[in-house]
């Protein structure tokens, strides 16, 4: 007889009491406690642990879980690009794809017909190498994008669609923009500016350990390049050493004297990557080095330090990317911690003239390492933190909810609905 047929699921007199109402009643139980109380040698059906994996009955682990099982290095966002559209048209939402260039595409996603909506709701799909396989305990998630930024990603997907659902939000409310490219030059989210709306607030996803970030620091990227005269490493006379010469820059731009700011502290310089040279035998005939300066204070100051810091020397400098100066993001909201933020995002890409939110689970310290994780506890509150802020960010325009427009009228007076009536409670 199989589990499977209606009349062996006597064996649910076997299960203490409250093992045979999880059973009975489809709530997930344990495996291992199923084998505890069966044998070690009872074979448990796929469909029983499919109920008792706590990642697959739960909408918010589940979606995580598949956006990071879809590898996505930067450049190579293809595959989690298809999934995630066909996800969001299989709950509904009207999904445009936006080229950004070839196999890559923005998923840009909204109900109905009305695609400019007040609010828009953003993060990136793409990670940074190497891809790290998902892996999960009781309490912690692994994988390259669990933290940054598939853990935002799933959790304003998860609060959207619980909005919904509890007829918060309608057409015409919220918008959904999930960009490439945001690992490298932004060059997802800078296409976006492209798609048309414009939008009163947008709320970005990044890991922020789930507080509101008042702002973040700037970025200036460039290289630094040397070029010399190769020759026999016998008679190093007859030629120029491009490495020597780069050597030299470097020292000096590592110890520049950067502004700096109350508000984010001291800039910081990262000499990235370093390539020079033939073979040892060889004079090099040319070097080069990229480097990454997170600012903290005024843009101009800081470019005019570094050309003067190199001013004479025998290199030259390629700026790299868009360089901008510190940003200060929205952050004026009850009932949320604020942190500063060292990393830069895509806030600066996306034009326009609306309020900037970031917010997401997780931690910058464990984004881009070999140990990438977010805490599952982290997701759960990120989604309530999403729904809080998605809320203040409609609030007053968004209309009253038909069941007080029903009171009022029944009641035929005319009184003060208060914010919280409205939006709901901001401590939910």
């Amino acid at each position: 007889m199989k589990l499977t047929d209606p009349a062996s699921l006597g064996f649910l007199l076997l299960l203490p009491f409250t093992q045979a109402l999880q059973f009975s009643f489809g709530i997930p139980t344990s495996v291992q406690g199923i084998r505890s109380t069966l044998g070690a040698s009872f074979k448990v059906p796929e469909f029983i642990k499919k109920f008792a994996d706590p990642i697959s009955t739960s909408p918010l682990y589940s979606l995580h879980r598949s956006l990071i099982e879809i590898p996505s290095i930067t450049g190579k966002e293809k595959d989690v690009g298809e999934w995630l559209a066909g996800y969001l048209m299989g709950k509904n939402f009207t999904v445009e794809t936006q080229a950004v260039s070839e196999d890559r595409v923005n998923i840009f996603a909204y109900l109905g017909k009305n695609r400019t909506t007040h609010t828009l709701v953003t993060s990136h799909i793409d990670t940074v190498p190497p891809f790290i396989p998902y892996k999960a305990t009781s309490n912690t998630i692994y994988g390259r994008g669990s933290n940054d930024a598939k853990g935002s990603v799933a959790s304003q997907i998860i609060a959207v669609e619980e909005l919904i659902a509890e007829e918060v939000i309608t057409e015409g409310d919220v918008s959904l923009l999930f960009v490439v490219g945001e690992e490298t030059l932004g060059d997802g989210m800078k296409t976006a500016n492209s798609l048309g709306p414009k939008w009163k607030s947008v709320i970005f996803g990044e890991p922020t350990e789930n507080k509101l970030a008042v702002g973040h620091k700037g970025i200036i990227m460039f290289d630094v390049i040397a070029k010399g005269k190769a020759s026999h490493s016998g008679y190093p006379q007859l030629g120029v050493n491009a490495n020597s010469h780069l050597i030299e820059a470097l020292y000096k731009i590592e110890h520049m004297i950067l502004p700096k700011s109350d508000f984010l502290g001291e800039s910081t310089i990262n000499i990235g990557l370093i390539q020079g040279g033939v073979a040892p035998n060889i004079v090099s005939p040319y070097a080069s080095a990229s480097v990454l300066i997170r600012l903290a204070g005024d843009l101009d100051e800081t470019l005019e330090v570094i050309k003067k810091t190199v001013h004479g020397l025998p290199v030259e400098l390629k700026f790299v990317g868009v360089s901008y100066g510190p940003q200060e993001t929205d952050h004026d909201v009850e009932n949320f911690e604020t942190v500063v933020c060292s990393y830069g995002t895509d806030v600066p890409n996306l034009h326009g003239d609306h309020k900037r939110y970031l917010y997401g689970p997780g931690s910058i310290f464990t984004a881009h390492s070999d140990n990438e994780y977010v805490l599952k506890s982290d997701l759960t509150e990120a989604v309530a933190g999403y729904k809080r802020l998605i809320k203040e960010s409609l609030w007053p325009t968004k209309r009253v909810p038909a069941i007080i427009e029903n009171v009022i009228k029944e009641e035929a007076v005319i009184a003060p609905v208060s914010r919280s009536a409205i939006m709901g409670d901001k401590s939910s």
